[in-house]
């Protein structure tokens, strides 16, 4: 797990320490405490692979010019064994330095050596990470929300976990509180209508007209005067088609039984179900968790009761028109809330806090991260509150807020899928665009910014479809390596990549560790994306202006074959954390 770039950056810095230590004991400077400076990588490579602005920040210090104070750091320099070649002194006194060959040679080197380990850091010292996302309701089908969440989600921890973090994906089950009341309600309604007297001739109509269970319930869910349904229930033919498969099995038998008996096992029966279908759904996403958790387990082991209570003898709370308050207010968050409802009833955040710490109290983890939608700005300061009242470390908690996807098609809004003529869910998605694209895409952008995803654009293959872009690159190197046939590359020269092209790819292939860094501390797995579009355009640049099969010579193509690998290890790996496939063919 090398990172080339920091190893040239640690020398670098010691090589101007030992410099000014010269400096020191020739008396050319005085023995002064200088600042910390900064090694930096230039956009333009024409100011060097690296600038240092040591002279800059020592100036005060040593009461001496920058400039001068740079030409005698260069004259100290003793670049001989190190990764460097050449150092420039530039405008009022920043210093360039410029690498050699061998820094280039041995970056290509390690990632034919590291293979599908290249790009991996140990920034995170092997934390422990739970990241939770999508976390869908168990009460009906994932959105187009979910299945941005879903892709962010499961790339952040693969990003993570390439960081050098223990990470591990959860999705909590909300199978307790008022949606699964909600859910409840309208499996009953639903259920009872089968059996209404005054329905049953049409329900034979829809049955002679029908042949399968989902087109006898699309015809309910169409006749809303004959099946009408209130409000405050979910009215999807998810519903219908549950409560007619449990009629199917037990028959009239519940109708007469008690209400609260009859939604119970409603409930019982369609919940595990949906649970199913969200995990069978999600695989098919290729995202699989370690951890599923239930709301109800909060509830079961009296984690919830426990936090009312904590927080009441604590006296973080008060009575007002019969419900009780949490103060959050005094812990940061704008205004105080109900925990309890008048009718004894807690209120949904409250499970919620009794989640978090059990996240990061009971369980012990580092770091908690939620991938949340943007409805969720004012959940989460209400949220850090009731932690931080009940002693926990809210550092040890981040969010990820989720902008809403517009999915368009001819640069108009669609919210049918062309295929079935349903709303477009995550399962409707994935019927109509290859799901390479679906994950790549939706990690195109940044999770807080909004997001338009082309659906046109995302089947087309050709150059303009992004994914298709980077996959091509590969099966393009592929398709090179092929041809090239069996070569013995152990001994080759990798000296010889000296043009510009084949250099400005290797400082890019060299910047994916650092890259994966970035991604990791901004909790931003789009630079991953952007990374592989970049790295296949500074491919095809590269191949364009240097021929690999009929390289001048056999010692050159053997290295320019070398360098290929390189690159497609490192598409491999990109993709590898995105779950996106790489095809040797296209």
């Amino acid at each position: 797990m090398s990172d080339y770039v920091k190893i040239a950056s640690e020398e670098l810095k010691q090589l101007i320490l030992s410099s000014l230590g010269r400096l020191v004991g020739a008396e050319k400077i005085p023995a002064e405490p200088l600042p910390p400076f900064r090694i930096e990588v230039p956009a333009d490579k024409s100011h060097g692979d690296f600038a240092v602005n040591v002279a800059m920040v020592s100036a005060k210090a040593l009461k001496m010019p920058p400039r001068k104070i740079a030409e005698l750091v260069c004259q100290e320099l003793d670049l001989e064994g190190s990764y460097f070649d050449k150092v420039e002194i530039a405008g009022p006194g920043f210093i360039n330095f410029f690498l050699n060959q061998k820094w280039f040679s041995s970056v290509v080197d390690n990632v034919i050596t590291e293979k599908d380990k290249f790009g991996r850091t140990n920034l995170g010292s092997g934390k422990r990470v739970l990241v939770e996302f999508v976390s869908a309701n168990p009460t009906g089908p994932m959105h187009i929300g979910n299945a941005r969440g879903g892709a962010i989600g499961d790339c952040l921890a693969s990003v993570l976990d390439w960081a050098g973090y223990d990470v591990q994906r959860e999705f909590y089950i909300n199978d307790a509180g008022n949606q699964v009341e909600k859910f409840g309600n309208s499996l009953e309604l639903r259920y009872l209508q089968l059996f209404a007297p005054d329905r049953q001739d049409i329900l034979k109509s829809f049955a002679e007209k029908t042949s399968t269970i989902e087109d006898f319930c699309q015809c309910i869910y169409n006749d809303d005067t004959n099946f009408p349904m209130p409000e405050d229930v979910y009215k999807g033919v998810d519903i219908i088609i549950h409560a007619k498969n449990f009629a199917n099995i037990h028959g009239d038998k519940f109708v007469t039984m008690d209400e609260q008996a009859r939604k119970d096992a409603l409930v019982e029966y369609a919940l595990p179900l949906n649970i199913q279908g969200l995990e069978r759904d999600l695989k098919k996403y290729r995202i699989t968790y370690d951890n599923w958790f239930r709301e109800s387990t909060l509830h079961n082991d009296g984690s919830v009761a426990q936090v009312i209570k904590k927080l009441k003898d604590l006296g973080y709370t008060y009575e007002q028109d019969g419900a009780t308050w949490f103060k959050a207010s005094e812990f940061g968050a704008e205004k105080d809330f109900v925990i309890v409802r008048a009718n004894g009833i807690p209120t949904y955040v409250v499970p919620d806090i009794a989640y978090h710490y059990n996240k990061l109290v009971t369980r012990g983890f580092d770091k908690a991260i939620d991938v949340l939608g943007a409805d969720h700005h004012g959940y989460v300061p209400r949220l850090k509150a009731a932690l931080k009242a009940l002693g926990v470390d809210t550092n040890k908690l981040d969010a990820v807020i989720m902008q809403m996807v517009r999915l368009v098609r001819n640069g108009e809004t669609v919210k049918l899928s062309k295929r079935s003529g349903k709303a477009i869910t995550l399962v409707t998605l994935l019927e109509d665009i290859p799901i390479d694209s679906a994950r790549f895409f939706f990690n195109l952008r940044e999770a807080n910014s909004h997001f338009e995803f082309d659906l046109d654009l995302a089947i087309e293959q050709t150059s303009q479809n992004p994914v298709f872009y980077v996959q091509y690159a590969h099966a393009r190197i592929c398709s090179i390596i092929n041809n090239i046939g069996n070569v013995d590359i152990s001994n080759a020269n990798l000296d010889l990549l000296t043009q510009p092209q084949e250099r400005e790819l290797i400082r890019y292939i060299s910047s994916f560790p650092n890259e994966i860094d970035m991604s990791a501390i901004h909790y931003d797995p789009a630079r991953i994306t952007k990374y592989t579009i970049d790295l296949a355009t500074k491919f095809h640049k590269f191949y364009d202006a240097c021929s690999v099969k009929n390289a001048e010579t056999q010692e050159l193509m053997v290295a320019r074959l070398v360098l290929c690998k390189a690159v497609n290890q490192v598409i491999e790996n990109a993709l590898g954390m995105l779950k996106v496939t790489c095809p040797d063919k296209m």
